[in-house]
């Protein structure tokens, strides 16, 4: 259980019309025109100095000052975060963030862990989502620490060991024909006769603020921030949340106006981010026709979080890389053999985008390079 408390939230603000919100208050999206709300902290005084983390123990909470949650005390925490940096044998500065050892063996316990902590301070207790399949797990397992009950729908064709297991939780699971956008439809509908509130990727403001912290531990594992970070991109919120980190790490005087060069990794039979990049567009359309993978995560055909994505790459100066079907099993191989680790399809579709570009020339092996593994591969036992 985490004891500290310090929260330097401040208010939410529309991340379109830039509107603020009051942060001590329910919120879903902005309620002027629809975008997602970021959550906003009182950085001027440098609040959280490096120094201030050493000899806190270990795990995302260390960072509580940038946590939107009041009083910690009440956390419930499985041990989120503070996941390893490991070296990729045979790449020169290339480090591989292994997401697995998260509670529920993947990245989306950081989401979960701060975002039911907030909505259960704020008096909530009756939650939904739809899910490719790992970020129910993470609700149903947090949820269960609070008493509180969670609906999710997740597409047919999730791993039924998967299912299982949010069942094992107490969670609801509705198994809806298609892909997540159909039980994302499903859903809405469900919690609007239920009075269910959702945690949908974007639809609340701190998910997202659990996911950032991958970009505060990346800096404190290195002790900086690397050149280039590749990130498998479904709903995008671990992408969305690490590019508010380093804005926030500038001011708070911790680093100055550089940043890694941000990857998005998608399949090439899904790959909205990557086309609307490409196409140097602001948005992106959704993708009709979204081809089955191994990699479920990331059959994400539209997210409401487009417009951040995109908008992160262009600041930073990245790209966005659709790896084939074909390459996913040599991606993952490859990755195994060069960390031991557990590794998830999009974990081996981040090993290929980088490969990839490795080979292409946009990345040379002078550039310190972070590729992220977000999930352990028992999660994609059918």
């Amino acid at each position: 259980m985490v004891v500290e408390s310090g929260s330097e939230l401040t208010f939410l603000e529309c991340s379109g019309c830039v509107a603020r919100w009051n942060a001590d208050q329910v919120a879903s999206t902005c309620g002027v025109c629809g975008s997602p709300l970021l959550a906003r902290y009182s950085l001027s005084g440098r609040p959280l100095e490096v120094a201030d983390i050493v000899g806190r123990p270990a795990g995302q909470f260390r960072f509580h000052e940038m946590l939107p949650i009041r009083d910690l005390s009440e956390v419930r925490s499985l041990g989120e975060g503070g996941t390893p940096m490991i070296t990729a044998e045979g790449f020169e500065n290339v480090w591989v963030k292994d997401e697995a050892s998260n509670p529920t063996g993947s990245f989306k316990a950081r989401g979960m862990a701060v975002a039911l902590a907030k909505h259960v301070e704020m008096g909530l207790d009756r939650f939904s989502l739809p899910s490719n399949g790992n970020a129910a797990l993470a609700a149903a397992a947090y949820a269960s620490q609070y008493g509180a009950t969670v609906e999710v729908a997740v597409p047919d064709h999730t791993p039924s060991s998967l299912i299982e297991r949010i069942k094992e939780f107490g969670a609801t699971v509705h198994e809806v024909s298609g892909t997540i956008s159909d039980a994302a439809a499903f859903i809405r509908q469900r919690a609007a006769e239920a009075n269910l509130f959702s945690l949908a990727t974007m639809y609340e403001p701190y998910r997202v603020e659990g996911k950032k912290m991958m970009g505060y531990e990346i800096f404190w594992d290195l002790g900086r921030l690397p050149d280039v970070i590749l990130y498998p991109t479904g709903g995008g919120t671990g992408l969305i949340g690490m590019v508010k980190a380093f804005d926030e790490m500038e001011q708070l005087g911790w680093i100055g106006q550089e940043r890694p060069h941000m990857v998005v990794v998608q399949m090439e039979g899904c790959a909205p981010i990557v086309e609307a990049f490409r196409h140097q567009r602001t948005r992106a359309l959704p993708w009709s026709d979204p081809e089955p993978t191994s990699a479920y995560g990331l059959l994400v055909p539209a997210t409401i979080g487009d417009r951040l994505i995109l908008r992160g790459l262009r600041q930073t100066r990245g790209t966005a890389v659709a790896v084939p079907e074909s390459a996913l099993a040599e991606g993952v191989r490859r990755l195994s053999v060069a960390t031991g680790l557990s590794v998830s399809p999009e974990g081996g579709a981040c090993f290929a985008a980088f490969e990839s570009l490795r080979h292409s020339g946009w990345l040379t092996e002078d550039e310190a390079v972070v590729v992220f593994n977000t999930g352990a591969a028992e999660n994609y036992d059918r």
